[in-house]
């Protein structure tokens, strides 16, 4: 398998189906489901418009329109069915994570069609959203905090984003207590340090300079672990490769989070993938 691209049928059948609820009521869907994930991984991929998805090379039998695939992520999204499937999957395959160092890092997605938690970003010089995203030693996503305006910076109520990222890190089975994560000079500020203590979670801060106080001096900062930040910069690119969350088209957050938290678990499915050849 020289380039693994998205997960084949067989892993969306036995990793990601299990994890996705189906209809009630008896309702059962014309439509091999397995396929209709198939087909939202191809838009999560190239970030084709929906009305342009190849359905007929995507589907064995007679296709659906590209309404019914977007109607089934959409539900997906409601039901926060990609979070948990992601979650669910790095709690059983929790030996593939490496905690002995972790890194925080915040990203601004241009948002040209506007929507939900979008504002105009003088640095990026259009309307974004921002939003914080938790990674392993290795790089690997492991969790994301609620999407915000994008004229906030990563600081805005940032007890309650450090929150979100560990009670997401919970739901996966990972315990915080103790573990040290690597921040850039962006983050330099007391509130962060403080959110993070108070999960037990040991902040490497590089000094912001702009701070006044030489933050150096006040607090300890390892620049040997820092060094290896530049993972976090790998996982961003990694990301970037996802067209469907380079750019944010999607109006509603749970949309976009949908999409993220499924990028997340192509990229931990292709470390499962990668770890037992």
């Amino acid at each position: 398998m020289p380039e693994y691209a998205v997960p084949d049928k067989d892993t969306i059948k036995n990793r990601i189906m299990p994890c996705l609820s189906v209809a009630r009521r008896g309702y059962a869907s014309q439509f091999n489901l397995v396929e209709v994930v198939n087909a939202i991984l191809y838009k999560l991929k190239t970030g084709c418009q929906w009305r342009l998805l190849p359905v007929r090379h995507l589907f064995s039998g007679d296709p659906p329109s590209f309404i019914t695939v977007f109607k089934h992520y959409r539900k997906w999204c409601k039901e926060g069915d990609w979070e948990s499937a992601f979650n669910q999957n790095v709690k059983e395959n929790k030996e593939t994570v490496d905690l002995s160092l972790s890194h925080m890092d915040g990203s601004h997605t241009p948002a040209y069609r506007g929507g939900e938690k979008v504002e105009y970003q003088g640095r990026k010089k259009r309307p974004t959203t921002n939003a914080l995203c938790f990674v392993d030693r290795q790089g690997m996503p492991l969790a994301m905090s609620e999407p915000q305006s994008g004229n906030h910076s990563d600081l805005f109520e940032i007890n309650d984003r450090i929150d979100e990222i560990a009670d997401r890190l919970a739901a996966s089975g990972i315990v915080v207590d103790g573990l040290f994560s690597n921040l850039d000079a962006g983050f330099d500020g007391d509130n962060l340090r403080a959110a993070l203590d108070s999960h037990g979670i040991i902040s490497n801060v590089c000094p912001n300079r702009r701070n006044g106080a030489d933050s150096s001096e006040m607090y300890l900062f390892d620049e040997e672990m820092y060094k290896e930040r530049w993972v976090v910069e790998r996982t961003n690119a990694w990301m970037d490769a996802f067209k469907a969350v380079l750019v944010r088209f999607d109006t509603t957050i749970s949309s976009w989070k949908g999409w993220n938290f499924l990028a997340f678990l192509v990229i931990f499915l292709k470390k499962i993938h990668n770890s037992k050849k």
